[in-house]
């Protein structure tokens, strides 16, 4: 499968999280979203220019455009996963990982917040707990993002297996 045949093959499965689907098929849709962004940001600066204030770049098109390839991507990746026989949900862990250290920070955040509001507390072993937590939290979403690159690059499973037949291209 070439580069126009995996986008052509992306956007035909808009929403497709079933079946397998190969290798060159996924890298190859993830070079489209990645070159297409790219080009997107360079023309959403030249159209929309820069916040003065902050310098950030107005993302109009190429925010557009990660919305309208989320399900395609997510779709992929879950039939990339389906093909090296792993259950497809595999493909959230970074994400579901993700939430928890926002919970763990904002919930220390709180924690921290009422602590400070007690008159005569120090910083007390819960923040330096905390701290740890976060830490441990990244270096656990770090280990499952490399995990899941390694997943996504494995070959196919020959022959049939518990999501389908493998995939013809």
């Amino acid at each position: 499968m070439g580069f126009v045949d995996a986008i052509r093959n992306g956007f035909s499965n808009y929403a497709t999280f079933s079946g397998r689907a190969s290798r060159p098929a996924y890298w190859w849709w993830m070079l489209f979203v990645i070159l297409a962004s790219a080009v997107l940001s360079g023309i959403d600066l030249a159209i929309f220019g820069a916040d003065p204030e902050t310098g950030d770049v107005r993302q109009r098109l190429s925010g557009l455009f990660q919305l309208a390839v989320l399900l395609p991507t997510l779709g992929l990746g879950f039939r990339r996963l389906h093909d090296t026989g792993r259950p497809g949900w595999y493909y959230l862990l970074p994400f579901l990982i993700s939430v928890a250290l926002m919970f763990v920070l904002l919930s220390g955040v709180m924690v921290a917040t009422g602590l400070d509001m007690e008159a005569g507390t120090a910083p007390s072993a819960g923040l330096i707990v905390g701290g740890l937590g976060v830490m441990v939290l990244w270096v656990v979403q770090l280990v499952i993002f490399i995990l899941l690159i390694w997943w996504l690059t494995r070959p196919s499973e020959a022959g049939e297996n518990a999501y389908g037949a493998p995939p013809s291209a």
